[in-house]
């Protein structure tokens, strides 16, 4: 059971053990996605039909009928990872032996949607892949295996992703080999030692540049690739704000004399200078809103070099916009 790229690594790892028989794959059902409205496959989708595997799409469980369409399938675990829909405890119980999550952190630290955003973003250094046997509370079973691995100073979102997918698949098979041969030790959750990771709001990408700028270069690897971490500016007084995306860059010099958090310095070390609470944060690339992809040095000649001097400096989100 799962949906997006994660899930997909996890079930190639599975579907690739000589050991494990995938009876049938669980997804969300497709959605429209895009400005055509247009229903493309999640990742999980696309790969069980590529392998031909039977696909199941429920809106949800609350229909009995749904889950007597999985417990016909006898299976002896459930393996979950990524799903994005709440279980109860009748799907739970299907199973003979359990149903496993593949959890994209050490827990108890950051049960919830975004292990990997939360994790980043609060300067952590070392994360790493758990597998539980799920209960019906949030992430809260216990736990069958861990594995850590370390934060790189400059992984990004995407990067740690692909990583712990990686890692999970691994450790998942592994915890498998371990269940077919026997029991496998379940270790409960400290309480004591439980925080939380909520799903990301899109306003909490919003870079402010009034914060240290390791806390900004935390917060753009955080959120990249998705959603994006941002911030306004507008090339003059009459002109409506942009929105831009920052790429991940660097902590540069210390401010120089006058800077203000918020200022944009210009090209420096050929990236764009932004001023933070105690240094300069050198952004390499950016993505202005409805445009490509693009270098410091064309935003700095395409941009920058056409602006007002008085618009130097990052602007407010206009209202509604954040």
């Amino acid at each position: 059971m799962g949906t997006p790229e994660f899930a997909a690594t996890v079930l190639e790892h599975v579907l690739g053990s000589d050991d494990v028989t995938v009876a049938a794959v669980y997804t969300q059902p497709d959605r429209p996605c895009g400005r055509g409205k247009k229903c493309l496959l999640g990742p999980v989708k696309k790969l069980a039909l590529e392998k031909g595997l039977p696909v199941h799409q429920p809106q949800s469980f609350k229909d009995p009928a749904e889950v007597a369409t999985l417990a016909a399938y006898k299976p002896d675990v459930l393996l979950v990872a990524a799903y994005g829909m709440i279980l109860p405890q009748t799907v739970l119980d299907v199973p003979t032996k359990m149903p496993l999550n593949v959890h994209a952190s050490l827990l108890p630290s950051w049960r919830g949607a975004a292990p990997i955003e939360r994790s980043i973003a609060a300067g952590e250094q070392i994360t790493g892949v758990t597998i539980m046997r799920m209960a019906l509370a949030l992430d809260a079973g216990p736990m069958v295996m861990q594995r850590s691995m370390n934060i790189g100073v400059n992984d990004t979102g995407g990067e740690l992703r692909a990583e712990l997918a990686d890692l999970g698949g691994r450790l998942l098979t592994h915890c498998l080999m371990r269940l077919r041969m026997g029991a496998v030790p379940l270790i409960e959750q400290d309480a004591s030692r439980v925080t939380y990771a909520k799903k990301i709001d899109k306003a909490e990408a919003l870079i402010d540049w009034t914060r240290p700028a390791a806390e900004v270069h935390n917060l753009i690897r955080a959120m990249t690739p998705n959603p994006g971490a941002f911030f306004f500016w507008k090339p003059a007084a009459d002109k409506p704000a942009l929105r831009i995306i920052a790429q991940p860059g660097k902590v540069g010099c210390p401010l120089p004399p006058g800077a203000k958090p918020g200022d944009i310095l210009g090209l420096m070390d050929c990236q764009i200078g932004v001023a933070c609470a105690d240094a300069v944060y050198l952004v390499p690339a950016v993505i202005p809103a409805g445009k490509r992809p693009m270098n410091a040095q064309a935003f700095s000649c395409g941009y920058l070099g056409k602006c007002d001097e008085d618009a130097m400096a990052v602007c407010g989100p206009p209202d509604g916009l954040a």
